[in-house]
């Protein structure tokens, strides 16, 4: 059963669609939603007593397994919700890493997904079983009151965390050496980011020629691939696919992804992918400008790449171009292009454009020519007025 609900501020998709998609790429199947309006948030319950007993009884009818809630809530919440509705109840993070730990393939991913769970775990350590009690010390079990179970569960979980953030510091370690191996050969490097599924992936095999894998679902692919891709006679560029962004992006995520969203921090330009047959393009180009700030990644100039034109009968239309564009006004956007990564139309464009910045690059890096300031217009900026760069070319 999904849930939803407008708590004191517009709900940014009241048909729940991006919701059902986490739930069926998490290997559930949406018996049904509801959404609810409140000015406030109830904080034992989310939402009030008598939408709760309305969902209890949709969830019996629709003999649903469990219960969906399109935010975060709290550990009370949660314990509450599930003591009422008689099922499991997840919340929105919860969904998100399930769906993480389904696809992580690398050991790195594997490593990065397990990190973020626990840290988690670690904020919904409630007394749920008798065992408890405080453990009695002292020898035959006697004396004064010792450590309550939930302080070795915790301790047991902070001791965890640490090791995993020893383990990926290495493996951060080990990525920089590989860019810094990268950057001395000069070479243009260049970091596909966008929203989930709006087409990365696919964009980085019509690039590269690669066989990463890529599918029409959310948080199809986690892991970081690289890979050096010709652009023109003599020039080539180091592409890399990161991880989707999402609404919302839980917290413990972006931190367990530090070293696979380096890859983004160290870039020097940023392919910046918009899946512009969705409806809320805008709001979505939004999302990934907030998580491109967390990272420190904001002031990389940026590519739009107007992905999915196929799916619109022809180029972007001039209004929707204006207002993607406007999505990303003072966010060192230098150009941007109409592209279908599935059927290429428009990728002879942009991979000229990238050509001539590898070989500005290049020529930076030599001394022959003055480095380019971020957000400075590459080599040169397309005129305003809903003409691009893909409509020069």
């Amino acid at each position: 059963m999904l849930v939803g609900a407008d708590v004191g501020q517009p709900h940014p998709d009241p048909q729940l669609h991006e919701l059902r998609e986490l739930a069926v790429s998490a290997g559930l199947h949406p018996a049904g939603s509801t959404f609810s309006r409140r000015r406030s948030i109830d904080p034992a319950l989310y939402l009030g007593s008598g939408k709760v007993a309305e969902i209890r009884q949709q969830v019996l009818d629709a003999q649903a397994g469990c219960v969906l809630f399109d935010a975060a809530l709290s550990p009370v919440q949660q314990r509450n919700l599930e003591r009422e509705i008689g099922v499991p109840v997840w919340d929105r993070t919860a969904l998100i890493l399930e769906i993480f730990a389904r696809r992580a393939r690398s050991g790195e991913g594997k490593l990065q997904v397990e990190l973020a769970r626990l840290r988690h775990a670690a904020t919904r350590l409630v007394r749920g079983w008798t065992h408890l009690e405080r453990q009695q010390g002292g020898i035959g079990l006697r004396g004064g009151p010792g450590e309550k179970q939930i302080e070795l569960d915790r301790r047991m979980l902070e001791d965890k965390i640490k090791q995993l953030q020893l383990r990926l510091r290495k493996l951060q370690r080990q990525r920089g050496t590989q860019r810094r191996a990268r950057r001395r050969g000069a070479q243009l490097q260049v970091s596909i980011v966008g929203y989930t599924n709006a087409g990365k992936s696919t964009l980085f095999n019509a690039l590269t020629h690669a066989q990463a894998y890529a599918a029409d679902q959310l948080f199809a692919t986690l892991d970081t691939t690289a890979r050096r891709v010709w652009l023109a006679e003599g020039v080539y560029a180091v592409v890399s696919d990161t991880v989707g962004f999402i609404r919302d992006l839980p917290h413990s995520l972006v931190e367990a992804f530090k070293a696979t969203l380096d890859e983004a921090t160290e870039a020097d330009v940023l392919l910046h992918v918009v899946d512009v047959s969705n409806p809320h393009a805008e709001q979505q180009i939004e999302q990934v400008q907030q998580v491109l700030e967390e990272i420190g990644a904001d002031d990389i100039p940026q590519i739009l790449v107007y992905n999915k034109v196929d799916k619109l009968d022809g180029a972007v239309p001039p209004t929707r171009r204006r207002a993607l564009r406007d999505g990303a006004t003072g966010r060192a956007s230098i150009a941007a292009f109409d592209v279908s990564a599935l059927s290429g139309v428009g990728l002879d464009a942009l991979r000229q454009f990238l050509a001539d910045l590898a070989r500005q690059h290049a020529a930076a890096a030599a001394g022959r020519a003055p480095a380019v300031e971020p957000g400075s217009p590459w080599p040169a900026r397309p005129s305003d007025g809903g003409v691009d760069a893909a409509h020069h070319a």
